[in-house]
């Protein structure tokens, strides 16, 4: 008689949070899914409304290439300055772009400190910090610059200040997320030994955060840079105020070739802060995942005992974080050197903005409020209707260009760079090439802001796929499932969260760009925002911008609820 070999009880491991949820038992939709799901029906029928009701349909975009072959005409010979203008133009924008960057970190910095709950106990700080986050979000950069410009005059001061003032929405928002997801062991411990709260924080936030800090900050210096076009418009210097001077005198050879430059220098700018934000940023596995002199260059030197050595020593690590610091320094200095900027005008001109601020107010419409509404309907429009087509176009680009989809990498690597190529074009230079075509009207408006939100809404969805968890899909596999049925019930289904979210975000961005756009004709209310602040009119500039918060705080809130309601 055999006897059959003993069992050996079966211990289970340690369970991750990614196998809990793949034991989790599959869910009904909920009454807030339902709810989701209606409320992004009705935002593709308002797409579908606002595109029908702009005009915007085959035989208008067919009947403008006539225009467009035209206009490709009047580009060529492209006109570039003479290359030590060319440089002089380049090094003023950067300047300007960084100094605004940087404020912007040095703002942004104690803002999030005040916003995120654990750095911060009392809740109306951190009300009060997240309200100044959000404030400085929904106000466009292009009506700070109106208003610091009346203040200090034409030049690159109002600009820096504009943009720096702004990015505080976005840089603030996203540190302040951050330090909220930071682990609190280190916190809690220095408080454990009895560590002030101020101590608490500088000895355990800082160096953590730092990583995030300045690839958060090297992402704000890629939209500045494109934004910095647009203040030119209203006098900011650099190139953006050169391309404003020769459209406006219908010299499209220069002008397009200064656009050309703009685009170069996104492209190059894109790719170096891409690679650098790659590098240090943690990457999947954990800290043991990452290596490389950046990793180095972020971590503290590893403590010795005192009778082994007092001072830590002059390695290559620590030589490449002096020259890092010296580098700012120095690069800090030249960009202040070039913008001319001295404490006697900045002091200046901060003392003339009480008595500039007080022309703002009270708000009023100046018997033009059917106007200003009938304008802000063709803003909202202009930004559906930009979401939908190109929420249309992004998706496909989207999956080819994602890693974990396509196998060829032939096929994933180039649709990466014509993502990169589209993201690197300022939107602005795409409205003005389609109020040339196309004429002026939200139809220009909407066809660049649909062009420009394939760069970032397929740039956002293929890294969305590729952050998927790839075990529900190896098991529909080894099932016989095809290659689509995997994309569809793994792949898909688990980015369809974020993507909703990355589709709502755009949107919100949508509204400030066709607001902005319209500077230039592209449709919506930014022409009568500009044409105000022209005659003086500023207490109706103060009522259009109080309408535009309400309505992106209205997207920001809805899109909230439907990224808490998807999840």
């Amino acid at each position: 008689m055999s006897t059959a070999a003993p069992v050996a009880p079966v211990t289970p491991g340690p369970s991750t949070a990614a196998d809990e949820r793949l034991l989790r038992p599959i869910r009904r939709p909920s009454a807030g899914t339902a709810g989701a799901t209606l409320v992004m029906a009705i935002l593709v029928g308002l797409g579908v409304w606002s595109v029908i009701d702009l005009g915007i349909d085959l035989p208008t975009i067919l009947g403008s290439l006539g225009s467009a072959v035209a206009f490709v005409g009047r580009m060529f010979p492209l006109d570039f300055p003479p290359l030590p203008d060319l440089a002089g133009m380049i090094a003023e924008t950067l300047a300007i772009v960084f100094l605004a960057t940087l404020l912007a970190v040095a703002l942004s910095v104690p803002v999030s400190l005040a916003a995120a709950r654990a750095t911060t106990r009392g809740r109306i700080t951190r009300g009060a910090a997240r309200t100044l986050i959000v404030l400085a979000r929904a106000v466009p950069d292009l009506v700070l610059a109106i208003v610091l410009l009346r203040v200090f005059g034409l030049g690159p001061v109002a600009g820096i200040l504009a943009m720096g003032l702004h990015s505080v929405g976005m840089i603030g928002k996203l540190y302040a997320d951050a330090i909220e997801e930071l682990d609190d062991s280190p916190r809690q411990a220095v408080e454990t030994v009895g560590g002030t709260r101020s101590q608490q924080i500088w000895s355990a936030i800082p160096m953590a955060l730092l990583p995030q800090v300045i690839a958060t900050g090297l992402h704000r210096f890629d939209i500045n840079l494109r934004t910095s076009v647009l203040l030119g418009y209203v006098g900011v210097g650099g190139i953006g105020l050169e391309i404003a001077d020769a459209l406006r005198s219908l010299d499209y050879q220069r002008g397009m070739a200064l656009a050309l430059v703009v685009l170069a220098l996104c492209i190059v700018v894109e790719l170096v802060s891409g690679g650098i934000r790659a590098a240090i940023l943690p990457r999947p596995g954990g800290r043991s995942a990452r290596t490389g002199w950046i990793d180095r260059l972020l971590d503290r030197p590893t403590a010795r005992p005192a009778t082994e050595q007092i001072h830590a020593p002059w390695s290559v690590d620590r030589f490449r974080r002096v020259l890092s610091v010296a580098v700012l320094v120095v690069v800090t200095a030249g960009s202040l050197w070039k913008v001319d900027l001295d404490a006697a005008t900045l002091l200046g001109g901060i003392a003339e903005i009480p008595s500039t601020v007080q022309l703002f107010l009270p708000p009023g419409f100046g018997g033009s409020a059917g106007t200003v509404f009938a304008d802000l309907l063709v803003t909202v429009q202009i930004a559906l209707a930009a979401t939908l087509l190109g929420g249309i176009l992004a998706l496909p680009i989207g999956i080819l260009a994602a890693r974990n989809v396509v196998a060829g990498r032939a096929v994933h690597t180039g649709f990466r760079l014509l993502i990169v190529i589209i993201r690197g074009i300022p939107e602005l230079i795409l409205a003005i090439i389609f109020v040339v075509i196309s004429g002026l009207g939200g139809v220009a408006g909407t066809l660049a802001l649909a062009l420009g939100a394939v760069g970032l809404l397929s740039k956002l969805i293929a890294d969305s796929l590729e952050e998927t968890d790839p075990r529900p899909q190896e098991a529909l596999r080894a099932l016989g499932a095809s290659a689509p049925q995997v994309f569809l019930a793994a792949t898909l289904r688990q980015a369809a969260p974020a993507v909703v979210a990355h589709t709502m975000y755009l949107l919100d961005t949508n509204i400030r760009s066709a607001t902005l756009l319209g500077v230039v004709g592209a449709g919506g209310i930014g022409f009568l925002l500009l044409n105000a602040a022209r005659i003086n009119q500023f207490e109706v500039v103060t009522a259009i911008v109080l309408l535009m918060v309400g309505v992106v705080l209205v997207v920001e809130a809805l899109s909230m609820w439907l990224r808490h309601a998807v999840r």
